[in-house]
């Protein structure tokens, strides 16, 4: 569908404006002349006819926006990161004074910025990722705090400074706490991403929902990137979605509609637009157990994309659209007339990764939404420095981007501290203008509530609202308006005033005006009950999907059972909302449903969708019914199911299901729900086990289950396993397993067979335990051996314990001279760093290893060939690119479309600068007194999820065996010992992997 939506856009915008130059003359500028603002325009291409890119302002006077407002003046305020991530990389300048919130004002209207004044300087604001501008008061973004500035004179300079929240994660942070926008029902929104962890009030109080869990990411029951409302003073704060990975900004429509944007885990194409449902969860961690989406579960998705967000699982809201590859930024949603057509009332998002700024026309899809690309500004053909983080409407209608303007992005690196761009985009020759209103005088302020600029909008609202019953009379001459967008906006306020408006709004042609009357009604009427019984008639899907979300915890199960007779069974948007609308009451709701469905129960796709949604103490009765009439293809969703119910009587009832079971794959996914802590002293289980592990056909759930359940009697299959299985993977692990239960039986075996001592040094050789490293230090050592095969065996002495004591044995002068130069290379490359320094100055005499000069590397283009072979000799035994290499560190296939040549030698050459966030190393400790260095995948309540270095495979490693665990100072990728030719070579490879 993309490729299609694509060509249709080629066809109608597939010129570049005339503008700027051609990719070809943009090319022949020096690389001082690209970065130049005089070329700032040149390096974009506009993709629409009808519109003009202009620029707003830029360096000097002003560096690094990561966020942008707009006053209702029309000037623009942004938030700098000069001195973001110093901390961390050092080799950042940094400003002691601290970061700026700078005004950036058009004195004359031509277009072009030409005073700027510093509102505020300080470290407290540090690489702030959000502002927001209300009025006298200025909300800025700036993990732990939330810091609200007031203006009380207007005078450009704050009055006084307070702390509104407090306790969040991330702390110069891409994931931490986002910018505030303003709804139309005049509250505050906002969001953070999954760093930010939770929130505490000015006083460092926990806050908690309506039902007493504390809001904090530690699934109980709330995971990972969160979405909020409060009061404008941040009392009453309620959240609203959860489980996302980085949602940048948050938009909404004037119904109160909200949307934003999601990272994945960079490299997995899996950006993703999300329509966020109220009290959503969307999937980015198990919802139970909180394990990463890499770990293997029944009824797995066909996708990566799919996977990544549990697409599969009951309780996820699907997602509107997949954008792959990205860093989403800024987002806005455009309710203004200036723009042409094609853009009003659309979603319009900054995606900082490649270059571009996009439009995503919605439409409704069921309960619903489904949506399109449509490209606006993109930078990826000329100047890739083009980062926009931010998109914002002006009063006159006109949008403005900001450009953090860098080589890189994401991963905390920085490459240039000194530019940044703002720009302005508008119809051909509008020459800016600024509303002015008098807010006082409820006319005007009629027509400012109108306005697309969200401060205007503002100013507007607490006018009309503090006017009250004065602005009665203008509020509904407002709610007349033909466009039922500017009639939702007065319905905000007329519902204020009296709570007929809402039975107004919900009598209305427009079903969007009537999902507002639900949403209003829930904010409003103390008990609305009859109002939802009487809506729930309704014929819109969509305005019963409104009803289903906001009657969660009301126990409303009459409402509720007239929602779900309305659902057709293939509508899974309206599926979820229901799923929200029985949370706490799906007892109720199923004996409800069963009542009115007696002669289809468990026979319609209908019943058999909302129980495997449910939640409640009889469901997993009823999914093991379903299960016994289901066809062996559909059987997998069902046992899914099981993992999102209390473990009360589940092995029970599992266990009953195995007389049932039709073939020896239903057994094996049986006995991967049972609950491990409580099944094995059943005796039922322990006769069906030995029975099962003679009928496994799949490797992969022979070594989940041999593995679960630590099964000691299958020595033989696992040693079979690892040394002929030619999946590296599987062959890994089932050397990992037999190591795990079996110690080295299996490589000292093996190397008393002449045949096979060279494969058992290389599949055991994997696993990087000490009782292993010790046959493999006896091998290499022993003259009496043959040369390849005790080399093979220092060829394997690598991983975390491993390169330790191969360090102290270089030390100690024990490395045979012949093996010298295979210990060097390993150990210039290990990820213990200090031992990666201290070996480059033992390798060489003490000498400093040659300094690299990037502007030689930058300056040549690089034998792709040999950049290919570079790639395949350090890069693909950690990443994956092409479908090819070791899933790792974060994928490659299309960083050349990410990271522009500069990104990437500096990505190369400083690892540490440029750590992509879920990749950062980890120091882990046993009590048994084992070392590692891993990356964190996830955690549960009772596992860590760890991948080691150069492993695919996720491994899971009990809490209780975990002494300690502490993050990497440095990145955990090894610097690699290249020349400045190699270093070209490689990032010309490296630009062509798009």
């Amino acid at each position: 569908m993309k490729k299609i939506i694509i060509l249709c856009l080629s066809i109608t915008f597939g010129f570049i404006s005339d503008q700027n130059l051609s990719v070809e003359a943009y090319n022949k500028l020096s690389e001082a002349e690209k970065r130049d603002p005089s070329h700032a325009i040149d390096g974009l291409d506009l993709l629409d006819p009808e519109l003009e890119i202009t620029l707003f302002a830029s360096e000097p006077m002003m560096s690094n926006p990561t966020n942008m407002d707009i006053d209702d003046k029309g000037r623009i305020w942004i938030c700098e990161a000069y001195n973001y991530r110093n901390a961390l990389n050092p080799r950042n300048p940094y400003n002691k004074k601290g970061d700026r919130i700078l005004i950036l004002e058009d004195t004359d209207h031509d277009g072009k910025a030409d005073k700027s004044t510093v509102f505020y300087q300080g470290e407290d604001i540090n690489a702030a990722l959000g502002i927001a501008v209300l009025g006298n008061k200025v909300y800025v973004s700036c993990s732990p705090n939330v810091l609200v500035f007031t203006d009380e004179n207007q005078d450009d300079v704050p009055d006084s400074k307070e702390v509104m929240f407090t306790g969040i994660g991330g702390i110069q942070h891409d994931h931490g706490m986002h910018a505030f926008v303003f709804g139309p029902d005049g509250k505050l929104y906002f969001n953070y991403g999954n760093e930010g962890k939770g929130l505490l009030t000015r006083n460092k109080e926990p806050l908690k929902d309506e039902l007493g869990n504390i809001i904090k990411g530690d699934g109980k029951p709330y995971r990972e990137g969160m979405v909020y409302r409060s009061e404008l003073d941040g009392s009453n704060v309620e959240i609203l979605a959860w489980n996302f990975r980085n949602n940048y900004e948050l938009t909404l429509d004037s119904y109160g509609t909200m949307w934003q944007s999601d990272n994945d885990d960079d490299g997995n194409r899996s950006t993703r637009i999300n329509y966020v449902m109220p009290h959503g969860n969307y999937g980015y961690k198990d919802e139970m157990t909180g394990a990463d989406w890499r770990v293997r579960r029944t009824n797995l998705e066909d996708s990566v994309y799919q996977q990544h967000w549990h697409l599969n699982d009951p309780g996820v809201v699907p997602n509107l659209l997949q954008t792959y590859a990205g860093s989403p930024t800024g987002i806005v949603l455009y309710e203004g007339n200036l723009l042409p057509q094609m853009y009003r009332n659309q979603i319009i998002h900054c995606d900082a990764g490649p270059n571009i700024v996009r439009a995503y026309p919605a439409q409704k899809s069921g309960a619903g939404y489904k949506a399109e690309i449509l490209p606006i500004v993109d930078g990826s053909k000329k100047d890739k420095w083009f980062r926009p983080s931010d998109v914002t409407v002006a009063p006159d209608g006109s949008i403005y981007i900001s450009d953090w303007y860098d080589p890189g992005v994401g991963g905390h690196a920085m490459g240039d501290s000194l530019r940044g761009r703002v720009f302005r985009i508008a119809p051909k020759n509008h020459r800016p203008t600024v509303p002015n209103f008098i807010y006082s005088d409820p006319s005007e302020a009629i027509v400012a509530l109108q306005n697309p600029n969200q401060a205007v909008r503002f100013k507007a609202f607490m006018a009309l609202k503090s006017l009250g019953k004065a602005a009665e009379n203008n509020l509904k001459e407002l709610a007349k308006n033909q466009n039922p967008r500017m009639a939702a906006r007065a319905y905000w306020l007329l519902a204020q005033i009296d709570n007929k408006y809402i039975t107004e709004a919900s009598n209305s042609k427009n079903e969007d005006v009537r999902i507002q009357a639900i949403r209003m009604a829930s904010e409003l009427i103390k008990n609305p009950h009859a109002f939802y019984l009487k809506m729930s008639n309704d014929a819109s899907i969509q305005v019963k999907r409104e009803i289903a979300v906001e009657i969660r915890h009301k126990k409303y199960s009459d409402v509720w059972l007239k929602l779900a007779e309305a659902y057709d069974g293939g509508d899974r948007w309206y599926l979820e909302a229901l799923g929200i609308g029985a949370d706490l009451d799906w007892d109720n709701c199923l004996k409800l449903l069963k009542e009115n469905n007696e002669s289809n129960w468990l026979k319609t796709d209908k019943t058999k969708d909302l129980v495997w949604r449910s939640r409640g103490l009889k469901t997993k009765v009823l999914l093991a019914e379903i299960i016994k009439n289901s066809p062996e293809s559909q059987k997998g969703k069902y046992y899914r199911a099981f993992d999102f119910q209390d473990n009360t009587d589940k092995n029970d009832i599992l266990l009953g299901l195995i007389k049932n079971a039709k073939s020896t794959e239903e057994k094996v996914t049986i006995f991967k729900h049972f609950d491990q802590a409580t099944i094995h002293g059943n005796p039922t289980f322990n006769k069906e086990l030995p029975l099962l592990m003679a009928g496994i056909k799949s490797e992969l759930d022979f070594l989940e289950i041999v593995d679960k359940y630590s099964i000691k009697s299958q020595y033989s299959r696992l040693h079979k396993l690892a040394m002929t299985n030619s999946n590296s993977n599987i062959s890994t692990s089932a050397a990992t397993i037999c190591v795990k239960n079996h110690g080295t039986l299996g490589l000292e075996t093996e190397l008393k067979n002449k045949t096979n001592a060279k494969k058992a040094i290389d599949v055991y050789g994997e696993v990087d335990k000490a009782n292993v490293t010790a046959i493999l230090i006896k091998t290499f050592t022993n003259k009496k051996l043959s040369h390849s095969l005790r080399e093979q065996a220092i060829e394997e002495m690598i991983g975390w314990e491993s390169e330790e004591t191969l360090w102290k044995l270089t030390q100690a002068g024990k490395i045979p001279n012949e093996f010298l130069p295979i210990v060097e290379n390993i150990l210039k490359q290990t990820w213990h760093s200090d031992i990666r320094v201290a070996a480059s100055k033992y390798f060489v005499n003490g000498e400093e290893e040659q300094k690299i000069n990037t502007t030689n590397v930058l300056s040549q283009s690089g034998n792709l060939s040999s950049g290919k072979q570079l790639f395949e000799t350090y890069c693909t035994t950690c990443h994956v690119a092409n479908n090819k290499g070791t899933d790792f560190g974060p994928g490659l296939s299309q960083i050349g479309k990410k990271l522009s040549k500069e990104g990437l030698l500096n990505a190369i050459i400083n690892p540490s600068e440029g750590i992509s966030f879920g990749y950062e190393g980890q120091n882990i400790t046993l009590f048994d007194g084992s070392m590692y260095q891993g990356i964190l995948t996830s955690k549960t309540e009772n596992d860590f999820m760890i991948k080691y270095p150069g492993q695919s495979k996720v491994n899971i490693v009990k809490r209780k065996d975990v002494k300690q665990i502490l993050a990497m100072e440095e990145s955990i990728m090894p610097k690699f010992p290249l020349k400045e030719q190699e270093l070209a070579d490689l990032v010309g490879y490296l630009e062509t992997l798009k």
